[in-house]
C-alpha cells in the first residue's frame, strides 16, 4: 500500500479507531430535518470531539453524511462498531452520545431506533 495514504490514514486515527459516528449533515435535499439544524449539529459534534480530545487520534471518527436515508426525525446519526441508530441529533442530545456511549461506551436508549451491529456477520 502507498505510504502516503497510511500517513494519512495514521493522521486521520484509523488505526487507533474504537468507534466511528456517520452524523446526517448537509444534505442536498433535506428531508429528515430543517439543513440549518444538521450544520449545527454537525458542528457540535465536530467541536465537542476536539475538545475533549477524543477526536480522530483519541479513537472516534466522524463523518459528515449527506443522507442516511432513513428521513424522519432527524438528524439521525449511527454509531459503529455496534450498529446503533440515533433519531432527533440536536446538539444537546448529542451531547449525551458524546458522553454516555463515544466515552462511556452505552447506547442512550432514549434515541436508539434500531440496532445492527457489525460483527462476524459479513466473515
Amino acid at each position: 500500500m502507498p505510504d502516503e495514504i497510511q500517513k494519512l490514514a495514521r493522521k486521520v486515527g484509523v488505526p487507533t479507531a474504537r468507534r466511528h459516528i456517520f452524523l446526517c449533515a448537509d444534505q442536498t435535499k433535506p428531508k429528515c430535518c430543517d439543513k440549518a439544524l444538521s450544520l449545527e449539529a454537525w458542528d457540535y459534534l465536530k467541536g465537542r470531539l476536539k475538545e475533549l480530545g477524543i477526536a480522530e487520534q483519541g479513537g472516534v471518527l466522524r463523518t459528515k453524511a449527506n443522507c442516511l436515508r432513513v428521513c424522519a426525525r432527524g438528524p439521525i446519526a449511527v454509531v459503529y462498531p455496534e450498529g446503533i441508530w440515533y433519531h432527533s441529533m440536536t446538539a444537546a442530545n448529542l451531547e449525551r452520545v458524546i458522553d454516555e456511549h463515544l466515552v462511556g461506551g452505552e447506547p442512550v436508549k432514549d434515541f436508539v431506533f434500531a440496532r445492527n451491529p457489525m460483527d462476524a456477520k459479513l466473515g
